[in-house]
């Protein structure tokens, strides 16, 4: 990629790459005088990133990836259902979140390889915790999957007592998303789409809600109110 490609890609103004890009905080290199973005580098850097961009900068994202017309529009509602969703979740390991979680993912009928799906999980939290502060975690695969599910599905799980899960707060984690993507930029999509809408109001929702359905009702009129700043 160059500058400006990448600029549009991630929603950046040109002139505020060049600066990030000559202060070192961008994975690029100069080739010729002029900065270069490796596409694969960049996809790493961005989910390495993404859990701790504001709104503001989720927003740009989101648009700008949106933009580059590489990947589908996404909402994140749409790739869940309430056989998706469980608000009793057993677990108390990060080791039993895990599996309890592919075993959530398994029972959309999408999930074609519980065994590859626990691996790839494993291997991401190992690499660092998808752990956030505000007792939250959205595990992943490293890489898309695209031959592990039918199609890309999203899962939501509250364990019954909130676990260590390496958090950055050190608070103990209690609501978890499953994410898992058939592609790359779907995947930067997903993440920037579902870190605007789990804000602390939704999340303390999240924590009290009684069924999966009014789970579902609850994500899908945030998800309607976040649709409607991408316009802006």
């Amino acid at each position: 990629m160059s500058l400006e490609e990448f600029a549009r890609f991630v929603g950046m103004h040109p002139r505020d790459v060049q600066r990030e890009a000559d202060c070192g905080q961008l994975p690029g290199r100069k080739v010729g005088g002029k900065w270069r973005f490796n596409r694969i580098q960049v996809h790493d850097w961005l989910e390495s990133r993404m859990l701790t961009l504001d709104d503001r900068r989720l927003h740009a994202l989101e648009r700008g990836i949106g933009r580059s017309g590489n990947s589908e529009p996404t909402s994140v509602t749409d790739l869940m259902g309430v056989e998706s969703i469980e608000l009793a979740l057993r677990a108390s390991t990060k080791a039993s979140v895990l599996r309890e979680l592919v075993n959530l993912a398994d029972r959309t009928k999408l999930l074609y390889d519980k065994a590859e799906l626990l691996n790839a999980l494993r291997q991401r939290e190992a690499a660092g915790s998808t752990a956030l502060p505000h007792g939250l975690a959205i595990p992943h695969p490293q890489k898309p999957m695209p031959y592990t599910t039918a199609e890309p599905l999203v899962c939501m799980a509250r364990v019954i007592s909130p676990v260590a899960f390496s958090a950055p707060d050190g608070a103990l984690t209690q609501l978890f998303f499953l994410i898992c993507s058939h592609e790359s930029e779907a995947h930067l999509r997903i993440l920037a789409r579902l870190m605007r809408l789990l804000d602390d109001a939704t999340i303390d929702a999240l924590r009290t809600v009684e069924e999966p359905t009014e789970a579902l009702e609850l994500l899908m009129q945030r998800e309607e109110k976040v649709v409607q700043t991408l316009g802006r």
